[in-house]
């Protein structure tokens, strides 16, 4: 187990993909994944989301690298560019993943591994926001 990547320790592909349909259910059907689905409407869409973000867990948990042999990279910060990730939307994903991460049954220890990732990357990108928006506003003075 020591060794064993998160991937493998969810239950790999199936149980990946049951995780991404419910946390795309949540958001598309509940209030609390409202400010989220209306960021993917404004997109590519939630079908579309739902794919892609498969593709990216699959590599980001140690599975098959699928979304980088499609894209070319993994490089959340370029995937998220055209989205604006504050702290509402930061906050919305994060519940709606746990949500998520809950009801597909996975066990408490891998859930608190996984939580600490994705509240990592999603610090990132409300970060990388905030500093975009901070050289918007100084090159508009």
């Amino acid at each position: 187990m020591a060794n064993e990547s998160l991937y493998e320790r969810i239950g790999g592909a199936s149980v990946l993909h049951k995780l991404v349909n419910i946390f795309y259910d949540i958001v598309e059907n509940d209030p609390e994944g409202e400010i989220l689905n209306l960021l993917h409407l404004r997109g590519h869409g939630i079908a579309h989301s739902r794919i892609e973000q498969f593709n990216f867990l699959s590599g980001f948990l140690g599975g098959p690298q699928l979304y980088i042999e499609k894209h070319g990279h993994s490089d959340v910060r370029e995937m998220h560019r055209h989205v604006q990730v504050g702290p509402a939307e930061r906050d919305a994903w994060l519940t709606c993943m746990s949500r998520a991460i809950k009801s597909a049954g996975i066990e408490p220890d891998t859930s608190t591994v996984l939580m600490r990732h994705f509240r990592a990357v999603a610090d990132v990108l409300e970060m990388e926001n905030r500093a975009n928006e901070d050289r918007r506003r100084k090159a508009a003075s």
